[in-house]
């Protein structure tokens, strides 16, 4: 009974040492599939890039000539009532309303001739407060054309309007909201 009892230990042994071997070539097979296969998980950067090309020529080194915009001149043919379509887009962070309520962006009633930065209980970035000034017909085009470019460090996120004739029909619409008017 005595060798039956060895014999059975040095089995029992063996099946230990088989489940240990197969244990330890089991995890040096997932850690050297995992040092070749593993994707990377972190992206190169967050969010979404979108291209977008300035110009249409062909020539990508070519200086890019800014065109000088006659605004007063523009500003004979505005028309208020196509701005106001326009304008649409600026109510999703502005009103509109006599007394009415700074959104995300501050009350835009009586804006054209108003000082910059100066909407009772609006909160403005220190770049437009340091801007001074009003907003008048060139400082509303500049502005509504590309706002971080005219005033870098702006709270507004808005890209800006492209067609010099939608900016003056907008700063059109806006002069509607006036002093006196309701």
């Amino acid at each position: 009974m005595g060798i039956e009892c060895i014999m059975s230990g040095f089995e029992l042994n063996k099946i230990i040492a088989a489940v240990l071997l197969a244990s330890l070539v089991a995890m040096i097979v997932g850690i050297v599939a995992n040092i070749l296969y593993k994707p990377n998980l972190m992206p190169a950067q967050r969010g979404y890039s979108i291209a977008v090309e300035e110009g249409s020529g062909s020539d990508k080194n070519a200086p890019i000539v800014e065109v000088v915009v006659d605004i007063a001149e523009l500003m004979k043919t505005a028309n208020a009532t196509l701005g106001q379509d326009i304008a649409k887009k600026c109510l999703a962070c502005h009103s509109l309303d006599k007394g009415g309520p700074n959104r995300v962006g501050p009350n835009l009633w009586d804006v054209a001739g108003r000082d910059k930065a100066s909407e009772a209980g609006y909160k403005y970035s220190a770049a437009m407060q340091a801007k001074g000034g009003v907003w008048d017909d060139e400082s509303l085009f500049h502005f509504l054309n590309k706002p971080s470019k005219f005033i870098p460090g702006t709270k507004m996120s808005f890209a800006g309007l492209s067609k010099p004739a939608d900016i003056v029909n907008v700063i059109a619409f806006l002069k509607t909201f006036a002093h006196d008017k309701q």
